[in-house]
This record gives structure tokens, sequence and C-alpha cells, in this order.
């Protein structure tokens, strides 16, 4: 995707491939700006620092933590010492544990001297491979737009969407906003509306993206979203998601659930986009047995720099929420599209059928 006219990922080896180079994400959208990790610290403090973030991309950005690990000691010991480190900066999103698993069952098959260089290709690997998923996604998402604006070809299709799914969450095209920029790229009319998703703002990386693919779209306050589901000004919500349980509940950015119970009560469409990598299919209820990060009460409490809460007022800062099957109206995976349920989700994945 571009960013000031020119294509970039969120991800990737330097040119000489000395270092890792990614967008800094704290920064956005003030300053645009890449920085280089040389070291698995510096990708684990990327991660849970949020420089780096996006369940898609915290799992790709993972794997190349591991490869920047294995230059300095490739050994089992060492390399068991990294996943764990890595897979303890964000608890929530599975993609993480996953692509680090991922990488590991690869490595170990490898010859300890020749783990370094594995490890290097195996982030390249994961990050296309991401972008390819992500393509998908957006293939299947866009037969759901197309629809609706065969049912109403006067008008954009008004889409709504949570917190940053976009490209910046992944390592290209993105999860939720994906079928928005290949609607584009159709030529379908469309229009997004994008919440603040407080008190990240994560929003605003929605909309920075949204405005450099010139995507029309308009930012609204979080609590705003169920009167434009009321009013009718909705046609379909698409959010992403962290981890989706085996029977089709959504974990995704706080505020997410909301946004569904507004959904069903006014007969909106709601869909969320998730790539297999994002699956827990050992999590057979997504309510009850979801790790929930908890963030920092800074987040709530400081806002630009000034303290805008009081320490004698407590503080809770609940990360994510979990959105149950029975409000989901459809899950768009890179197999195609399904009903959020065991037996739907068990259509596209046969291999992991209980």
């Amino acid at each position: 995707m571009n960013i000031q006219g020119k294509p970039h990922r969120t991800i990737g080896w330097s040119v000489d491939r000395s270092a890792v180079e990614f967008i800094d994400q704290a920064a956005l959208p003030r300053t645009f700006s890449v920085l280089r990790a040389t070291s698995l610290d510096q990708i684990a403090l990327a991660i849970s620092s949020m420089q780096v973030r996006g369940a898609p991309l915290i799992g790709v950005a993972a794997v190349y933590g591991l490869a920047l690990a294995a230059r300095a000691d490739a050994s089992d010991r060492a390399l068991a010492s990294a996943a764990a480190q890595l897979i303890e900066t964000r608890p929530t999103a599975i993609n993480l544990r996953w692509a680090v698993e991922w990488a590991q069952a690869k490595l170990a098959v490898v010859a300890v001297a020749s783990r370094a260089r594995r490890a290097e290709e195996l982030a390249s690997e994961l990050a296309d491979l991401e972008c390819a998923i992500g393509k998908q996604i957006a293939e299947h998402g866009v037969k759901l737009i197309a629809e609706h604006h065969r049912r109403a070809p006067g008008r954009p299709v008004q889409v709504m969407t949570h917190c940053n799914a976009g490209w910046l969450a992944t390592v290209d095209w993105g999860t939720a906003l994906a079928p928005v920029y290949l609607a584009q790229q159709l030529k379908i009319p469309i229009h997004v509306w994008v919440s603040e998703t407080r008190p990240r703002n994560q929003g605003l990386l929605t909309a920075f993206e949204l405005r450099e693919q010139a995507v029309p779209h308009t930012v609204l306050v979080d609590n705003a979203a169920g009167l434009l589901m009321q009013r009718g000004e909705i046609d379909l919500v698409i959010v992403g998601t962290d981890r989706t349980s085996a029977q089709g509940d959504v974990c995704n950015k706080i505020g997410t659930y909301l946004k569904a119970l507004a959904a069903k009560a006014n007969g909106v469409p709601f869909y969320a986009a998730v790539p297999s990598s994002s699956i827990d299919w050992k999590l057979a209820d997504g309510v009850k047995g979801t790790p929930i990060e908890q963030r920092d009460e800074a987040e709530v409490r400081v806002v630009g720099g000034v303290e805008l809460l009081p320490k004698a007022s407590p503080v809770t800062n609940y990360g994510f929420d979990v959105t149950p099957a029975s409000l989901v109206t459809g899950l768009i995976t890179e197999r195609g599209v399904c009903a959020a349920s065991r037996a739907g989700l068990a259509e596209l994945f046969p291999e992991h059928r209980a």
C-alpha cells in the first residue's frame, strides 16, 4: 500500500540485511518514520510498546526477532528462551504464539550452524504469506461489498470498522480493510466510518491509511456508532480479530462487542476478517477462555503528555473484548466466508475438524 504515493510494507529486512526495518506506529499519524532493530530485545520492546502492532504483524515481527536471536545464539536453549520472551510481549493475539511456534518447528529440524540463515528466510516467507492472505481476504470480502452496491447502486456502500485492521496491522493489504481497498480498485463507490477506538485512538491509524489511499472516510466518536446504525446509515460492519475461537467467538480491540450489539439490534450485518493464523483451534469458548490483556493505566490517565485524571480515581484498561459468535454474521477468511460457528469453520478448514 502507499504512503505519500510510494509503496511500503510495514516490516522487512534492510537492504544489507543487517537489521529489521519497521514503521514506527506509535509515532503515527503525526510522523512517519522507519526504525531499525538489530537484536531480539529491540523487537520485543517494539511489540510490547506497540511501535509494532496488529495481530498478524506482531506475529511476523516475532519471527524477525527470532531470526535476530538466532544470529547471536541458535542453540535449542537460546531459541526457546527467545520464543518465550516474544510470546510474553502481548498475551491476547494468538498470531504471535502461532508464528513463533511455526518458526520453532521449522528450525528444530535444521542444523544449528544453518539456523540463523533459515530463520531469516522464514521471517521473509511469513511476511509474504501474510500479504497473500490479506489479498485473499480482500477477494472474498469484496463480494459482500459488491452485493450491497447492487442493492443500492445510487450511493456509496457505507462500511463501519473499529480500531485498525488495515495494512498497518499486517504487512500489506490488511484484514478488515483489505476488501475496502479492493473495492476501491474495482471502482465500487465506498465510504468508511472510522471509530476513534479509545484510549489509544488507533482509529487515527485507519484514517491515516484511508487518506493515503484516497478512500472516502469519516472519523466518528466511538459512542456515536449505535446512533448511525439506528438511523440506517451503515450497510455493514467489518472488524479484525486478535483471536477467534473454534466456535467463532471474535476477540478484538475493546469496543468491538458494543458495536456488534448495536449491529444486531439494528439489523446491520457484522463481519470479522479472520486470517487462519488468528484462529485458536484449541479454544472452545472464546468468551470464557480468551486471555484479555490489561494495559498501562497511563493510557487512560495521560493524554498528550497531560495528566487528566488524578491517581485518586482508579482506572482499569482492558485492551480487548470478545464478541460471541451469535452476534457475528460471518467470518471472512482467506478460504472464503463462513458462518461464525464450529461447523462453518470446519467447512473451510476440514483439517481442523474436531
